[in-house]
């Protein structure tokens, strides 16, 4: 019997990512042959987001897509989005199945003979029903892996849709992660990141109880232990959670690199206060100095929101100003956006969409200007690259461990290799031009 395609759609973070990986899987473990999305499938999952600006538009894009490639395929909905307002996403024509937070991992038990559906189907939990904890991790796509650790979050920010999306604060328990890790390591993959949605709350919940068994800072002296992992990296980690001792161990770790990305949402602390952040932004310029006291070339990354409710222009401004100031190397800017459910979308002093767009604007050149900073003051170091695998109209690109970009001339042989290397030279693209420390036979 021929057997089936399955095809996968990610939107989103790198948490989704390792979901849709270990999700198709199941579909191969099931007698599934997964294919790219671009090409012709029996089955192709989307896998959804919430924070994500205009997500049921690009939803319905997406959907739009895989009918043009298949109309008769079958079309689920999974993800954040699929959580939060399942309905509305039955409801877009050619979907058959939603499946909520808990459902999604046992997908392929909701799937049968794959007849088209007249309607969407939903089976979704009630959020407090997501008590519960599945490990994932990405393979195969990239030359780095995303290793979920953690699930869910227990804190309350006013803007957030995420704790009614995935959940209370739960961990995979330690011996799993470093189970996976192993995994990973035995793909040959190089790098490994380490995701979830508060990762810092490491070790809550680790056995189903509300307690830590394992805190943050054990896991990661534990994944440093990890034979055949070169790389290790801590995604995005809030910094009322990201302690001394973390920073101190990263900075003479075997595989933890020096690149951190701190959400800070805004550097005005009346903002803080009405997003119910938990911290004042003395702390956030406090574990910026920090890292950079133990490790001046480290990469730091920041989350900011502009245009929240309240927001006038001197709280913009104190922002602007307070990151301007501060030793950091790039900027994620996120204009903010109402979302259902939460005390942020019932606030006054609502800001004017044009005023939105033009702080976001302004952050956004602030960032470059930030990156370009960071990039110059690491000319003429020695620095190891990581090389990708795709060749982007004749080059190959990768990233040293403190997340310089660098290019050179597409050669096959260099995908998912670590070489040493001496920056150069910023280029006219922003990247940065190197010369090979070691000799490497072109």
């Amino acid at each position: 019997m021929k057997r089936k395609k399955v095809a996968f759609y990610t939107l989103g973070c790198k948490l989704n990512f390792s979901e849709t990986s270990t999700i198709a899987r199941s579909f191969v473990n099931e007698g599934f042959d997964r294919v790219d999305f671009s090409e012709e499938a029996d089955i192709y999952v989307i896998n959804t987001c919430s924070v994500t600006e205009n997500a049921d538009k690009r939803f319905k894009t997406i959907v739009k897509h895989a009918q043009k490639t298949n109309p008769n395929a079958f079309v689920a909905a999974i993800g954040c989005y699929a959580q939060l307002k399942p309905q509305e996403l039955a409801d877009v024509n050619g979907v058959d199945l939603v499946l909520g937070a808990t459902e999604k991992f046992k997908i392929t038990d909701y799937i049968n003979d794959l007849s088209k559906n007249d309607f969407g189907q939903v089976h979704s939990c009630e959020i407090a029903d997501a008590d519960f904890y599945v490990g994932s991790y990405s393979i195969g796509d990239r030359t780095r892996a995303f290793l979920k650790v953690q699930d869910g979050c227990d804190y309350k920010c006013t803007y957030c849709t995420i704790p009614l999306a995935r959940g209370i604060s739960r961990s995979d328990t330690l011996e799993n992660v470093l189970n996976n890790a192993g995994e990973i390591s035995k793909k040959g993959i190089k790098e490994i990141v380490l995701t979830g949605v508060n990762i810092g709350d490491y070790g809550k919940g680790e056995f189903g109880n509300k307690k830590h068994e394992h805190t943050f800072y054990e896991l990661v002296k534990a994944l440093d232990e990890v034979d055949g992992v070169e790389r290790m990296r801590i995604s995005s980690i809030e910094p009322n959670l990201l302690k001394n001792e973390t920073i101190e161990f990263v900075a003479k770790s075997r595989a933890f690199v020096p690149h951190f990305h701190i959400p800070l949402q805004s550097g005005s602390n009346d903002i803080l206060k009405l997003m119910r952040r938990r911290y004042m932004k003395e702390l956030y310029a406090d574990r910026v100095c920090k890292i950079k006291e133990v490790m001046p070339h480290a990469c730091i990354g920041v989350d900011v929101i502009v245009g929240f409710p309240g927001e006038s222009d001197d709280h913009f401004l104190e922002t602007y100003n307070f990151l301007n100031e501060l030793n950091i190397s790039y900027l994620h800017v996120f204009t903010y956006s109402e979302r259902d459910n939460t005390a942020a979308a019932r606030m006054n002093n609502v800001v004017p969409n044009t005023i939105r767009t033009k702080r976001s604007k302004m952050l956004r050149g602030l960032s470059v200007k930030k990156r370009r900073a960071f990039y110059e003051s690491q000319i003429g170091s020695m620095r190891k690259v990581l090389f990708e695998g795709e060749n982007k109209e004749g080059y190959i690109h990768g990233f040293t461990e403190n997340y310089v970009k660098v290019k050179s001339p597409w050669n096959p042989e260099l995908v998912n290799t670590i070489h040493d290397i001496e920056l150069t030279e910023i280029g006219d693209d922003g990247l940065v031009r190197f010369n090979f420390v070691e000799v490497f036979v072109q």
